[in-house]
């Protein structure tokens, strides 16, 4: 599986803004074929501070998440440019041998 967390900080009061977008974003990006979660929490300490937590299939996926029309007009067009900070990083998943009982 292919993973991907994205830290955001938002510009001066449009925090709000951001999490009613992401609601939207959530929602059609679960809807994709390879989605297997998208999840977004505001930070405790920061509440200005948004961490999104995605999970595909594989990396083909995601790339196919980038290309759709809710990411390019709700994220690139309408959420980015809210943004202060955006910070995204990848992970694939490591196999790990289970033990036995």
């Amino acid at each position: 599986m292919f993973h991907v967390v994205a830290t955001y900080g938002t510009k001066p009061d449009l925090t709000e803004d951001v999490l009613d977008l992401l609601k939207d974003m959530a929602e059609a990006t679960r809807r994709e074929p390879g989605n297997v979660s998208y999840e977004f929490y505001r930070g405790v300490e920061d509440p200005t501070r948004i961490v999104i937590l995605e999970s595909y299939q594989d990396a083909d996926d995601f790339d196919r998440h980038r290309e759709s029309e809710h990411f390019i007009g709700l994220g690139a067009g309408r959420i980015i440019p809210r943004l202060a900070s955006r910070h995204i990083s990848t992970y694939t998943s490591v196999e790990v041998p289970h033990e036995a009982p």
